[in-house]
C-alpha cells in the first residue's frame, strides 16, 4: 500500500509539472503569435502594403526597418504576455486574482522577508550573476561580447524603449507568468521547494536558443533566487525588482565602454 501511494504521489507530481509546462508554453506561444500578428499588420499598414501579399510582392526591408520591427515584436510580446496572464487570471479566479498572482496585500498579513536580507541580495547579486553568466559562456564556449554597442539602426527613442523593455517590461511580464500564475498553480501539488525548482527550469527553458544551452543554464541561479523570493516574501514585486536589476547590471557590464 505504501508503494502504491508513492507511485500515485509521483504520478501526480509528474502530471502537475507537465500541466505547468504546457500552461507556460501556451501563454508564451499565444503572446508571440498575437505580437507577430500586430507587428505584421501594423507594419504593412504603415508601409501601405497589403497584409495578404506574398513575399515576392512585398517591398524590400532596410536594416533600420528590420531592427525596429524586431524591437516592436519583443516589446509587444511582453505586453501581450502580461495582459494574457492578468486577463486569464481575472477571468478564471475572479475578485481574488491579484492575491493569487501575489499582486495584492491581504489585511493583517505580515512581511516575511527582512528588508536587510532583500537589500543584501540586491547589493551582491549583480556581481554573482555576472560571474556566473561569464563562466557559463566560457564553459559552453559560447560567444560573449564585452564593450559592444547597440545596433546603429536604433534611434535614440528606440534605444530608450529597448532599455525599458529589458529593465522593466520583460521582468514584469516574465515574473507575472513564472512567479505569478505558474507558481500559484503549482504550489499546492509540488510544495515550495518543488515549485521553486520547477518554475526555475521552465523559466530557463523558455530562454533556449539555437546557440545552445549556455543562456538557459546561465539563468538557473537567478530563477531559483526569484522563486525563493516569491515564496519567502509572498509578493511578486521583489522578484520583478531583482529581475530588472539583474538585467540592467548585465546590460551595463556588456555595453560599458573600454575608455571609461
Amino acid at each position: 500500500m505504501g508503494s502504491r501511494s508513492r507511485i500515485r504521489r509521483a504520478a501526480k507530481v509528474v502530471l502537475a509539472i507537465a500541466e505547468l509546462a504546457l500552461s507556460a508554453m501556451l501563454y508564451l506561444v499565444a503572446a508571440s503569435l498575437v505580437a507577430l500578428l500586430i507587428v505584421r499588420v501594423g507594419s504593412d499598414w504603415i508601409d501601405g502594403t497589403n497584409p495578404l501579399a506574398g513575399a515576392a510582392e512585398r517591398p524590400r526591408l532596410y536594416p533600420q526597418q528590420i531592427a525596429m520591427r524586431e524591437l516592436a515584436l519583443d516589446v509587444l510580446r511582453q505586453i501581450c504576455l502580461a495582459g494574457l496572464v492578468m486577463g486569464i487570471g481575472r477571468w478564471r479566479i475572479g475578485p481574488g486574482w491579484r492575491g493569487t498572482l501575489a499582486l495584492g496585500w491581504r489585511p493583517g498579513e505580515s512581511w516575511r522577508l527582512a528588508p536587510v536580507t532583500f537589500g543584501a541580495i540586491l547589493l551582491v547579486w549583480p556581481v554573482l550573476h555576472i560571474v556566473w553568466v561569464t563562466g557559463t559562456a566560457e564553459f559552453f564556449h559560447a560567444p560573449f561580447g564585452r564593450h559592444v554597442g547597440l545596433s546603429p539602426f536604433l534611434s535614440t527613442t528606440a534605444t530608450v524603449v529597448w532599455l525599458a523593455y529589458v529593465a522593466i517590461l520583460a521582468p514584469i511580464a516574465e515574473e507575472l507568468l513564472m512567479r505569478g500564475a505558474i507558481f500559484a498553480k503549482g504550489l499546492a501539488p509540488l510544495g515550495p521547494a518543488g515549485i521553486i525548482v520547477t518554475s526555475a527550469i521552465l523559466f530557463s527553458g523558455a530562454h533556449v536558443t539555437p546557440a545552445g544551452f549556455a543562456r538557459p543554464v546561465s539563468l538557473v541561479p537567478l530563477a531559483l533566487v526569484l522563486g525563493w523570493l516569491r515564496w519567502r516574501s509572498g509578493r511578486l514585486w521583489p522578484c520583478i525588482l531583482l529581475h530588472g536589476w539583474s538585467n540592467l547590471a548585465m546590460v551595463a557590464y556588456v555595453l560599458w565602454p573600454t575608455d571609461i
